[in-house]
């Protein structure tokens, strides 16, 4: 059989859908999956059965993998022997370079055929993991690989979404711990006070320009802590003098 390619992208031409009506049942799903339509109608019905029933269980509706947003691309050869190894590799790099994600998934059951793929692989100087070649036994464990593989990188972006999520609050508990630290140091001025400047004043630099008529239209604040406040941040002999209380 001749090199073809699974890719999940939805721009990728010559595509179709792939799946059955229980599939369509599924309410919940955590990704979809699509196919070339060459590849497909070279394969035997029983692995097209196996990747429906897989894709089910696996809470795939169609046949695209898209995880988590991101989209994860994958050229299965099913059959190594007779493959013109030159178009192969050529077409392996041109994927490689019009998708960010890319493996190539190969059917080698035998030693000589997991020999031949090392040498071709020598021989035309493809570069360690660009792309990520995955050796299988068979069809099922070639499928199976890619199912597990869309998960993962699913998942790691997911986690890495979190992260940033996570660095970006802590970003701004710290930054409003200084606010507080800055704005508690005026005389009279409180958590709840500053609080309230937060809430309606905003930055430092915006509280050190209201004038007091401004802070008391604006808030709740006291006459004297309005006064306080615009002192604080104007008269250098107010917010240079030793503090004490």
């Amino acid at each position: 059989k001749k090199s073809e390619k699974l890719v999940m992208n939805r721009g990728f031409r010559d595509s179709t859908p792939f799946s059955n009506p229980a599939s369509l049942s599924t309410s919940c799903s955590s990704g979809v999956c699509m196919m070339s339509s060459t590849w497909r109608d070279e394969q035997h019905s029983s692995f097209l059965n196996f990747i429906s029933c897989f894709l089910r269980e696996n809470s795939f509706r169609d046949f695209i993998f898209n995880c988590g947003g991101l989209s994860v691309a994958f050229m299965f050869l099913t059959n190594w022997d007779g493959v013109d190894t030159e178009s192969f590799f050529r077409k392996a790099q041109k994927l490689k370079e019009q998708f960010a994600n890319f493996y190539v998934v190969i059917t080698l059951p035998t030693k000589e055929q997991n020999d031949s793929l090392i040498h071709s692989y020598i021989k035309y100087g493809v570069q360690l993991g660009r792309p990520t070649f995955v050796p299988v036994r068979d069809l099922e464990m070639g499928f199976e690989k890619i199912v597990k593989i869309a998960h993962a990188r699913g998942a790691c972006k997911r986690q890495g979404a979190l992260a940033k999520i996570k660095a970006e609050k802590e970003k701004s508990v710290q930054a409003m711990e200084i606010y507080l630290q800055v704005v508690t140091s005026i005389p009279g001025v409180d958590s709840h006070g500053a609080n309230v400047l937060n809430q309606t004043i905003g930055s430092i630099e915006a509280i050190a320009k209201s004038s007091k008529e401004y802070l008391l239209e604006t808030t709740d604040l006291s006459p004297k802590t309005a006064e306080t406040i615009t002192r604080f941040f104007r008269d250098p002999k107010f917010y240079l003098a030793p503090k004490i209380g």
